[in-house]
């Protein structure tokens, strides 16, 4: 009878493993879920009003328009679509340079002291509230890039975009030194027994070795200055006008607007909620997150497709 019952107890404890077993694994799967319930719940909260917003303006006008002004009924999404390029383009040509030397000096060059000092200082940059940068913009920066002999108005789009790239610089550096990191000692032994220097190993073995997470860190990052919002309310304006090619110089330091800006001005203005101006919001929003999805999607392929692995 006693070992019966060891065999009943045994078999009690094995089942009740099983069962925790099991409730471990749903509850797993259900914050893995969380993300994808968030991010589902997210795109139809924005495509309901999208689509209310598209009954009272024609969607062909809304893309295709180069007019801005919501009070007048024209709801031409071109010159914040400009706006918002005009700032992605001036802050990745700040943050990719910088950030990639930064990161080839850390994983590089750096001995161990200087980058566990040197990193986290760098990454702090990525902790400063957004509206600190906007407030440097507009007091120091525009000050300081008229002493330079810059026209520029006291709302612009050179100082919102490159306190954007500033922003954007712990994203590409810490990303990039990350790929870096990771490719194998041995091709850095490789390039040294073949007589290159420590620049040449840097810049001709290890950058390419790790193209794929380098161009990762680039697309996160100008992801992250399109959907940047209080740098350019506070330093660029609110001003909605189309990018002038013939003169680009002169389109960066006037004022314009971008469409986080103009989603903020939408949900702050004194409209009521059924009223188009507040629906376009979520058109807007609805764009947004179509382009940054694309660019995300664009990081994940490019990353599979360059992707090195090693033994």
């Amino acid at each position: 009878m006693s070992n019966e019952s060891a065999k009943l107890q045994l078999t009690g404890g094995e089942q009740r493993r099983v069962v925790r077993e099991r409730l471990y694994r749903y509850l797993l799967l259900l914050c893995a879920s969380v993300t994808v319930i968030i991010t589902g719940s997210i795109i139809f909260a924005l495509a309901f009003d999208a689509v209310q917003f598209f009954e009272m303006v024609n969607p062909v006008e809304f893309f295709t328009g180069t007019t801005w002004i919501t009070d007048r009924g024209q709801f031409g999404v071109l010159p914040l679509v400009t706006g918002t390029l005009m700032v992605t383009v001036v802050a990745g040509l700040v943050a990719i340079p910088v950030g990639v030397l930064a990161a080839i000096y850390l994983s590089e060059y750096a001995s161990d002291r200087a980058r566990s000092v040197l990193k986290p200082a760098l990454e702090i940059l990525a902790g400063i509230p957004t509206v600190v940068y906007g407030y440097l913009a507009l007091i120091y920066l525009t000050p300081f890039l008229r002493t330079l002999g810059l026209d520029l108005g006291t709302f612009n789009v050179l100082s919102a975009s490159i306190m954007v790239g500033v922003m954007i610089i712990p994203m590409v550096s810490s990303l990039s030194e990350d790929a870096m990191s990771a490719v194998p000692a041995s091709l850095r032994e490789g390039g040294f027994a073949l007589g290159a220097t420590k620049f040449q190993v840097s810049t001709g073995i290890v950058v390419p070795a790790a193209i794929s997470g380098i161009f990762a860190s680039f697309i996160l990052a100008l992801s992250r200055a399109i959907g940047e919002t209080m740098v350019v309310v506070m330093a660029m304006g609110l001003r909605p006008r189309m990018f002038d090619l013939s003169a680009p110089l002169s389109s960066l330091q006037e004022s314009g607007q971008t469409m986080t800006s103009a989603m903020v001005q939408a949900v702050t203005s004194d409209v009521g909620a059924a009223s188009p101006t507040y629906k376009s919001m979520f058109a807007l929003g609805l764009t947004l997150f179509a382009i940054t999805f694309a660019m995300n999607y664009l990081s994940n392929w490019i990353a599979e497709r360059y992707r090195e692995e090693y033994n």
